[in-house]
């Protein structure tokens, strides 16, 4: 018993965030490994089922898109699903929780406005396991290299109109970071003078000019993460706009992580944000936990 009490309470602390402890290493994607992205959130309403993804940052927060969330003070319909790898199929490991309260922007108004982010607090804090850990967020000063090869996960639509079937199972998709200027010449080819699309500097994109792979609908509000080369993934981007999907020049437009770590730093205190040659450390509970444990050996 005393061992098995040992094991439940070591298992409430994330080890790292960004480190999927069961892996070594959307259209045109592929099926993930279970476990491969533990971040990884499915945001429902029950009218409506599946409408966003989201991210793990900590026990209590959640960051997804402010789309998602068209009246932010009316949060009562929404599920999230933590642990989730098959949109409609049977997920052993997975964990519910209702939302407590939806923090956006001021000043926001619609996705190519700018400022589409959310942090969405759960009405229940999580529990660590394999299939349940945080990824890591970049501070201000983090940026990621025009070419950097990105991964971008959920449950979207596996074509323009064409929704996921069967047992639904979490896709990925690796796209290439497009630089600001770039990504702004290719949005202005063939495009309507009516309703130009503006990269904003909070936003990044990424994609390729010929099409073929990007993030789709039912993908907003999920996670674009790169790997920092250490077997540790950071959030650059949440999905947020595109015109259509996968099609050429238009690749997908994401709200920028590390443009909002003011915002996140302040709403979710404590938030760890890794910047150039910043490491991250693990969450304090740990000291706790195994305090814990001594004192229930003693017993």
């Amino acid at each position: 018993m005393l061992n098995s009490r040992i094991k439940v309470l070591i298992t409430l602390v994330a080890t790292a965030c960004g480190r999927p402890p069961l892996v070594n290493r959307i259209v045109g994607g592929s099926e993930a490994q279970e476990g491969a992205w533990p971040w990884q959130v499915d945001i429902q309403v029950e009218s409506t089922g599946h409408v966003c993804g989201g991210s793990i940052i900590s026990r209590r927060w959640v960051l997804s898109a402010a789309h998602c969330f068209p009246n932010p003070s009316d949060v009562s319909s929404y599920r999230l699903y933590m642990g989730r790898y098959q949109l409609n199929g049977y997920n052993q490991f997975e964990t519910l929780s209702r939302v407590r309260m939806v923090v956006i922007p001021e000043g926001y108004s619609n996705p190519q406005g700018g400022s589409d982010i959310a942090l969405v607090q759960l009405s229940t804090p999580v529990t660590w396991s394999d299939r349940i850990q945080p990824v890591c967020l970049p501070s201000a000063d983090l940026h990621f290299k025009s070419g950097t090869l990105c991964y971008v996960t959920g449950w979207g639509d596996i074509q323009e109109g064409v929704s996921i079937s069967g047992t639904g199972t979490l896709r990925q998709v690796g796209v290439p970071i497009i630089d600001q200027a770039s990504c702004s010449s290719m949005y202005q080819i063939h495009s309507s003078n009516s309703d130009p699309v503006v990269i904003l500097p909070d936003m990044i994109c990424a994609g390729y000019k010929e099409g073929g792979k990007d993030s789709c609908q039912g993908d907003s509000g999920g996670p674009l993460v790169c790997s920092v080369g250490n077997g540790t993934w950071i959030q650059a981007g949440i999905v947020s706009f595109g015109l259509g999907c996968a099609q050429r020049n238009r690749p997908g437009v994401y709200s920028k992580v590390s443009s909002f770590a003011g915002f996140i730093h302040s709403t979710v205190p404590g938030t760890q944000l890794m910047g150039q040659a910043c490491g991250y450390e693990p969450e304090a509970l740990l000291v706790l936990s195994l305090g814990l444990a001594s004192v229930l050996l003693t017993k």
